[in-house]
């Protein structure tokens, strides 16, 4: 975590961050205006940066990793270790850069919810860039991979709901897409956030039925179960390859 924290990424990272959140806030006289700007931020910046980041940090690592797997150390705690080391360092920078303008302008619940989507955000691709990179060896190939990752939850299952719910626009779909976005941790998030903001209103007749299900605190709760498990899930699966991984 100490390595990561002082590479000039996460320090760019940061800052990056910090620019933007000020300026958001310094620009709009709304400050829910500027948190639903700052919504793309964290459900498009973050994701990106996370992801490649994990992924190329774990490929510059692997000399450091057939070290450790010398020792008399277990590779679950070795890879327990990477990602909490990386996963929390970038939590850090995330609230670094955008938890203090957002508790002195945004209202407390907002700024809550918003956090707290990124922070999750933060931690799935985290999990899915260690996945990436533990199911390939070649460098290039891993960072392919996890840009994709990182474009198919951002823009291209959108698409496909899009496709879907134009397709079966005669019927009546509206309870299945709620179901289908479980799998997209990007749009759980999303709707969390639009739901905190109060502008369901312009997603129709679909946005009443998320308000109805997710607006409640049983579903709430369930959209943090869902997010926790896009957490674990990758995690478990990229701990198992890498313990059966020839180094």
């Amino acid at each position: 975590m100490l390595d990561i924290i002082k590479s000039k990424l996460v320090v760019a990272y940061t800052i990056l961050l910090a620019l933007l959140s000020w300026s958001l806030f310094s620009l709009e006289d709304n400050s829910a205006k500027a948190v639903l700007s700052l919504t793309n931020v964290v459900l498009l910046v973050v994701p990106l940066v996370t992801v490649i980041f994990s992924t190329i940090y774990m490929y510059n690592a692997s000399e450091f990793i057939e070290l450790l797997a010398s020792q008399p150390l277990t590779r679950t705690s070795i890879w327990i270790g990477f990602f909490l080391g990386l996963s929390s360092a970038l939590v850090v920078a995330l609230l670094m850069g955008m938890g203090l303008p957002l508790f002195l302008y945004a209202d407390l619940s907002m700024a809550t919810v918003l956090l707290t989507t990124g922070v999750m955000m933060s931690l799935i691709f985290v999990s899915l860039g260690l996945w990436v990179s533990a199911l390939t060896r070649d460098k290039a190939r891993g960072i392919s991979a996890a840009i994709f990752v990182w474009l198919f939850f951002a823009v291209i299952f959108d698409g496909l709901m899009l496709l879907l719910l134009f397709q079966f626009s005669d019927y009546p779909i509206e309870k299945t897409m709620i179901g289908l976005t479980a799998f997209s941790p990007v749009d759980l998030c999303r709707i969390l956030i639009l739901l905190q903001l109060d502008v369901s209103a312009l997603m129709g007749f679909t946005g009443a039925l998320f308000r109805d299900f997710f607006g409640s605190v049983k579903g709430q709760w369930l959209s943090f179960g869902l997010l926790t498990l896009w957490v674990l899930i990758p995690f478990y699966f990229s701990t198992k390859k890498f313990r059966f991984k020839d180094l």
